[in-house]
């Protein structure tokens, strides 16, 4: 939401979305308190840092197209439904035993993934491009999940450590993005975009840190918090970009948003 509202008071999102690093650094630094006991240079999986240092802010700008191009309610739905993907790496990667309930609602979760990015009576052209950016978030959210996992599970170091580390990587790649924007491209320098990306850092933050205090408040029960999460962020983006910025939606999207939410609760509950 706030990507658009900046959009909507022409702030160059490109270098808004690069800015809101700084303060996600920080608070994780200052509220988290990562530790450094023990840590050497030889023992950080570069293997994972390396990706997700790259990812992260560039998935960000993907997230700013897809917002622009296919709105809010489309977008919040394929980086809830990429989900799938570290699932299906956990069947495959990770050694977890298969369910049904997972593989049902897995196909379910595709289909809502097909069903709500733009396929509609457009110019071909209008239509790849409607299309392609949520498809981009879809598969960058879930590679960013896997790799997460794969740092959760790194036990030589602490995983808050290893998040701190993340931000502070992604957020110098995003002044190199920054640089190359405005010195290489010629872009002019928003100063506005500051602002606004300090402002989407504290939610960024805010989006991690209640998630990971859910989970330790209500640790017997993960699917809870899960489920809330993701159907929770669907449901309140399709409010919001319906009701707020008068998206339309075509009835293939809109069943594709209750497969979404079926497809998490089939995941969750059964």
């Amino acid at each position: 939401m706030i990507i658009k509202i900046a959009r909507q008071n022409m702030v160059n999102v490109q270098q808004l979305v690069l800015w809101n690093y700084p303060t996600t650094v920080l608070l994780t630094y200052i509220l988290l308190e990562p530790s450094w006991n023990n840590l050497t240079w030889k023992s950080l999986p570069y293997q994972f840092y390396v990706p997700l240092t790259i990812l992260l802010p560039s998935l960000f700008i993907f997230i700013a197209l897809a917002v622009k191009y296919s709105g809010i309610v489309k977008t919040d739905v394929a980086q809830r439904m990429s989900l799938f993907i570290p699932l299906i790496a956990s069947f495959l990667l990770f050694n977890e035993v298969i369910q049904v309930n997972k593989i049902v609602g897995i196909i379910v979760g595709l289909v809502a993934v097909a069903c709500s990015v733009s396929w509609g009576n457009q110019s071909s052209n209008r239509m790849r491009k409607n299309s392609i950016y949520p498809i981009i978030v879809f598969f960058g959210m879930g590679i960013i999940d896997i790799l997460f996992k794969q740092i959760a599970q790194y036990t030589q170091i602490p995983y808050i450590t290893s998040m701190f580390i993340v931000f502070v990587g992604a957020m110098l790649f995003a002044f190199l993005l920054l640089i190359y924007e405005t010195q290489i491209k010629k872009k002019s320098f928003d100063k506005s975009a500051i602002v606004w990306g300090l402002f989407l850092g504290l939610f960024n933050f805010a989006n991690i840190f209640y998630y990971m205090k859910a989970h330790r408040a209500i640790s017997d029960n993960p699917s809870i918090v899960f489920t809330a999460m993701n159907v929770g962020v669907i449901v309140l983006g399709s409010l919001v970009g319906v009701f707020l910025f008068s998206e339309k939606l075509s009835v293939t999207n809109k069943i594709g948003l209750a497969l979404a939410v079926l497809s998490i609760f089939l995941i969750a509950y059964l």
